[in-house]
């Protein structure tokens, strides 16, 4: 019992230090105003040291990278352990982080994600340039999970 007394209160801190930090599953995606499907997509975030490690992860496929909170840049990384890009991230408030991501052949990303006041729900706003020029605005809803 004093065990799992142990691991709610570690899990409790790390939650209170970093609103963002959890389990977090997509609920629904927009991108340029219109609902799109997705795969079932799952973002862990979890507090490590002095960053945070984000995974993006499907069935199929998986992304992850551990960043510093003061915009550094972080080796993003794919499934296979393969270099996709760097991402950067900085906390712009309590419940607001900036999250940039680029690599080659691949559009440059800047967003921010936003915990709900209640920290059920994580909110992803991003911009990104796709080749052709075409710009993407894409707004995923998480809930926690």
């Amino acid at each position: 019992m004093l065990k799992w007394a142990l691991v709610l209160a570690c899990a409790a801190t790390a939650y209170a230090a970093e609103p963002v930090a959890g389990k977090w599953l997509l609920k629904s995606q927009q991108v340029n105003g219109r609902d799109t499907t997705s795969p079932p997509l799952t973002l862990r975030i979890t507090p490590t040291g002095e960053a945070l490690e984000f995974e993006y992860s499907t069935a199929a496929d998986q992304v992850r990278f551990t960043a510093r909170l003061d915009g550094s840049p972080a080796e993003v990384s794919g499934s296979r352990g393969k270099k996709m890009g760097t991402a950067r991230v900085t906390r712009r408030s309590p419940d607001e982080y900036r999250v940039t991501l680029e690599g080659p052949n691949r559009p440059t990303s800047n967003g921010k994600l936003t915990v709900s006041a209640g920290g059920k729900k994580l909110t992803s706003e991003s911009d990104a340039l796709a080749p052709g020029g075409q710009r993407l605005h894409t707004v995923q809803v998480f809930e926690r999970q």
